[in-house]
């Protein structure tokens, strides 16, 4: 039997490797709390929040994220690509996720502003209308994604080649149309 907690505030914990299987949360808040040692397994989280959190390493399986915001969290090398994709919904703000995997996920309006977002994993992913605000994605792979209305305006270093992914009417700045001719080695200067 799965437990449930409504509308509840969490601060500064340490949580066990197996301290949120077969839970549900909803409109909960997070704040200061350690994720590191998780391995979460039949999780949901439907509008809860994560603030200052650590998720680095964590192992998230079976889990659902609907409606969940992370506001200066450290998610590094964590896979979400096992996450129930049913109304799968996050948004990322004042984030570190450096080594994160997203494949395979529909990802539709998602956010990420301010974040570190190195050597992310984006490949088979629909990012449709997902707005990356002032994030770096330096070394991010971009393969057979969909990033159709797509914002990377003020985002940088990323590479994405526009033969190997679906970028209709997806947003560029100027200095980021660099990172759509990368694999032709050209040199542009201005």
């Amino acid at each position: 039997m799965t437990d449930y907690f409504h509308d509840q505030a969490y601060s500064d914990e340490v949580y066990t490797e197996d301290a949120f299987n077969l839970r549900e949360f909803e409109a909960c808040t997070f704040t200061g709390c350690d994720f590191t040692r998780c391995n979460f397994i039949g999780v949901a989280f439907t509008d809860c929040t994560f603030i200052n959190c650590d998720f680095s390493g964590a192992r998230i399986n079976h889990v659902a994220f609907r409606g969940v915001s992370f506001i200066d969290c450290q998610v590094l090398d964590v896979n979400f690509s096992m996450c129930d994709k049913l109304i799968f919904e996050i948004h990322f703000k004042d984030c570190t996720l450096d080594f994160a995997k997203f494949y395979d996920l529909k990802m539709k309006g998602t956010t990420f502003t301010n974040c570190s977002m190195i050597a992310l994993d984006f490949m088979n992913t629909d990012l449709t209308n997902v707005l990356f605000d002032n994030c770096n994605l330096h070394k991010s792979v971009f393969n057979n994604t969909t990033a159709i209305k797509a914002n990377f305006t003020t985002s940088y270093n990323f590479s994405i080649d526009p033969e190997k992914n679906k970028i209709k009417k997806a947003s560029f700045s100027l200095a980021g149309l660099k990172g759509l001719l990368d694999k032709h080695e050209l040199v542009i200067r201005g």
